[in-house]
């Protein structure tokens, strides 16, 4: 946990790489992409939002307090199975959720709803390749020490990959793991698509976590752990904490210093000078605390309550 008493807990600052962020503080740039398509707010279950295209074959389910809160399916009609599934967890930004849904609103934007097909119910290609292209085409290599029947792209750095897992059958199987960041519930960021997702559509994902663009989140927002794997920016100039108004004891012993600094003393003046100190501290504190009730103001007027971050 971050200490709450820092000056620059919310100070905003651009975050590299952009797959070690996390989530930030709302969800919205991941759904900004569909931001015209129908939004149904359900009041009950663990959904509490799903936005779909006009004709509903498309369904993006946002489940806020969930473990996964992105759920993304199509199909090829408003009734029928899922043709396939994309799930986000908690700790993926919601920039990369958004290549995902960007590229399906063209996707969408470009089918005939009468035709019952869309670009976004391609079959998936043969090659793994073409699913992660954009991670290739950045620097991402391939780790030859997986296990047989799978293929891993390792980030230059380290800290984000691609696993392809070609030994999984069945149109439900999850056969690509795009991830980021140290194994850790808070840590590491995981979007997880079944084996009939059209690469385009993966590729599209995976472009986005190639992209060295930083994204701008508040200091506390980035976990403990991973401060020492991100380049964190301020986005505007740095300035130092106002410092806290002195109290009456810190005013009382500035006195007593800048007076024994201004002339030598002997022992026995400092000790009486203590003393006076002393003397002078409590006389204060005993008219403070016993002023008579009328000669006491009226009570401050309510000031206008803070929002709570």
């Amino acid at each position: 946990m971050h200490d709450p008493d820092d000056p620059y807990r919310y100070q905003e600052v651009l975050v590299s790489p952009m797959y070690l962020a996390g989530m930030g503080a709302t969800a919205d740039a991941s759904l900004a992409p569909v931001a015209h398509w129908p939004h149904h707010h359900l009041n009950e279950g663990p959904c509490q939002l799903v936005v779909t295209s006009p004709d509903h074959r498309i369904r993006i389910g946002w489940f806020g307090d969930d473990f996964e809160p992105w759920k993304i399916t199509a199909a090829e009609e408003a009734v029928a199975a899922p043709r396939w599934t994309a799930t986000f967890n908690h700790v993926t930004p919601p920039e990369i959720v958004a290549g995902l849904t960007a590229a399906l609103a063209r996707d969408y934007a470009e089918s005939d709803a009468y035709d019952g097909n869309g670009h976004f119910l391609a079959s998936p290609s043969l090659y793994w390749r073409d699913a992660v292209r954009p991670l290739t085409d950045a620097g991402w290599t391939r780790d030859g020490g997986a296990e047989l029947g799978t293929v891993e792209i390792i980030a230059p750095d380290g800290q984000a990959g691609v696993l392809i897992d070609n030994r999984r059958r069945g149109a439900d199987a999850e056969t690509v793991e795009l991830w980021a960041g140290p194994p850790g519930w808070g840590t590491r960021a995981e979007a997880v698509f079944t084996r009939g997702t059209p690469s385009h559509l993966i590729a599209a994902t995976a472009a986005v976590m190639a992209d060295s663009a930083p994204v701008i989140r508040e200091r506390h927002q980035i976990h403990r752990e991973m401060e020492h794997l991100v380049t964190l920016t301020p986005v505007g100039p740095v300035t130092a904490p106002v410092p806290r108004a002195p109290t009456p004891l810190d005013v009382r012993r500035t006195a007593v210093v800048q007076a024994v600094q201004r002339a030598p003393r002997t022992a026995a003046d400092l000790r009486v000078m203590a003393a006076q100190s002393r003397t002078s501290g409590a006389a204060q504190y005993r008219s403070s605390n016993f002023t008579p009730a009328a000669a006491a103001g009226p009570p401050a007027s309510a000031s206008t309550p803070r929002r709570n971050r």
